[in-house]
C-alpha cells in the first residue's frame, strides 16, 4: 500500500519494516536515505548534485521496497538525458531496503533556477 508521494525537502522518513517474501521483517527505506543516494548524482555540466538542483520533484516509497521518482532535467535537449535517470535508478537500487526503482523524467512544471537550493545557489555563486 502506497504512502502516496513523499514531499521532498528537509524533513527526516522514519524507516518502516515490511515482510520479505521468505516472511522475513525488511527495513522499510528511509527518504533521507534514499535522498542521501539521489545526491550522490551530479549534473556533468553543473558542479551540483542534482537533488540539490532541484532536478527532484517527488519520491514516493512503497512498504515492499519499491520506490519511485520524478525528476527532470535543466533543459529537454540536456545531453545527459540519458544517463542522469540511470544513474539515479542505480544509486537509488544500492540502498538498503530498496527492491526495485522507477524513475520517470518530467517536464511539467519545467525547471528553473529557483528550484535550486540554497546551497546549490551558493555553490554556484547565484546570490
Amino acid at each position: 500500500m502506497s504512502e502516496g508521494p513523499i514531499p521532498v525537502g528537509p524533513q527526516e522518513g522514519a524507516a518502516h519494516t515490511s515482510w520479505t517474501p521468505s516472511g522475513e521483517v525488511a527495513a522499510k527505506p528511509s527518504e533521507s536515505a534514499v535522498i542521501d543516494a539521489i545526491a550522490r548524482v551530479y549534473d556533468p555540466e553543473i558542479p551540483v548534485n542534482i537533488y540539490e538542483l532541484g532536478l527532484i520533484y517527488a519520491i514516493e516509497i512503497e512498504d515492499d521496497g519499491r520506490v519511485k521518482i520524478e525528476m527532470t532535467l535543466t533543459a529537454p535537449a540536456c545531453p545527459s538525458a540519458q544517463e542522469l535517470p540511470e544513474q539515479v535508478r542505480e544509486m537509488v537500487l544500492a540502498v538498503p531496503g530498496v527492491t526495485g526503482v522507477d524513475v520517470e523524467v518530467v517536464w511539467d512544471p519545467p525547471w528553473d533556477p529557483s528550484r535550486m537550493s540554497d546551497e546549490a545557489r551558493l555553490q554556484l555563486n547565484l546570490f
